[in-house]
């Protein structure tokens, strides 16, 4: 893990920065004033962009003739075509973005919890989605980590979400298309990351750096960006994660007591099971890595995909699922 490197993450202002609720109030959000340290905030309220004030009637959306309207019962406004232009202007104005971290539920902020109501609001939600800005965020940027905090109360969803935020961070700050010695570093130290997360997708991009058709390196460079979006789209399953743990057993087997290799494999079958995070495994690997001086491993991303201090946070999620 490079220190200097943040992530550049647009995050909903009500998270800690300003009481822009509708109600006036403010959410203090515990993953996000730990990552503060290591990312660069950019802040956005969109419905304070649009001009509603702070406090303001609430706005919600409706289900009108199979079309989503944004609307503000208590005056009857419809704000669907500000909201729509303002989201596409904020998101094409971005010059650096690594991911979103969105307020749950939020008409405008939401990326899949939103309710959804029926005309006039008079009777309870029909159906649930995205938000407005949050909708438009997914479909702008696809391949870019965009969670809620809610769900990132999940140790699962959150653990994802910091390996993809990091891992797309530091590919944009280390590959500038000039070299291909620096598309064949990042990919050398991401090797096994890859293999936990798509093994398909690191046969592709290994043939990609070994550049048999002779691209420019600006052109690797985006063809190896574009899978590497995909390949980190869809979290590993546990089975990926505990082969590449298992790999990684192989450069200690040999120094290690029966007593260290016992409780190591406990701990794999704890993880498989649900009951323990990836981080608290990975802090084994990470404490043999050190005593021995691997230097393999210690490159491999895998092993630190995301800053030490943050470990915390993910060994403290409930494991549900949402």
């Amino acid at each position: 893990m490079t220190p200097e490197i943040k992530p550049v993450v647009v995050v909903s202002r009500c998270l800690g920065f300003e009481p822009c609720r509708w109600n006036g109030e403010i959410i203090h959000d515990e993953l996000v004033q730990a990552l503060t340290p290591f990312v660069a905030f950019t802040t956005v309220c969109p419905e304070v962009e649009i001009g509603l004030g702070v406090p303001r009637d609430p706005i919600h959306v409706e289900a009108v003739k199979g079309e989503r309207r944004l609307v503000q019962p208590a005056t009857g406004r419809d704000v669907t075509a500000e909201m729509r232009g303002f989201s596409e202007s904020f998101l094409a104005g971005l010059r650096e973005v690594d991911g979103f971290l969105l307020k749950a539920r939020s008409p405008s902020c939401g990326t899949t919890d939103v309710k959804i109501h029926a005309p006039g609001g008079s009777s309870g939600a029909v159906d649930k989605g995205p938000g407005f800005f949050g909708e438009a965020v997914l479909a702008t940027y696809p391949d870019l980590p965009a969670e809620t905090e809610g769900r990132l109360k999940n140790w699962r969803i959150r653990e994802h979400y910091l390996t993809r935020l990091f891992a797309l961070a530091r590919f944009r700050a280390t590959v500038s298309g000039e070299r291909v010695r620096e598309l064949v570093d990042f990919h050398s130290s991401h090797k096994l990351l890859l293999m936990a997360y798509n093994q398909a997708a690191l046969k592709k991009m290994g043939a990609l750096v070994s550049n048999r058709e002779g691209l420019t390196p600006g052109e690797l460079a985006a063809r190896y960006r574009e899978l590497l979006g995909r390949a980190l789209a869809k979290a590993p399953r546990n089975t990926s994660n505990i082969n590449v743990l298992m790999h990684a057993l192989g450069y200690f087997s040999k120094n290690l007591t029966p007593r260290e290799k016992a409780h190591f494999l406990d701990s794999l079958e704890k993880y498989r099971q649900g009951r323990m995070p990836l981080s608290a495994v990975i802090a084994v690997v990470n404490s043999w890595i050190a005593r021995f001086e691997q230097e393999y491993l210690d490159r491999q991303a895998f092993f630190r995909p995301y800053p030490e201090e943050l470990a915390f946070i993910s060994d403290s999620g409930k494991g549900r699922d949402l």
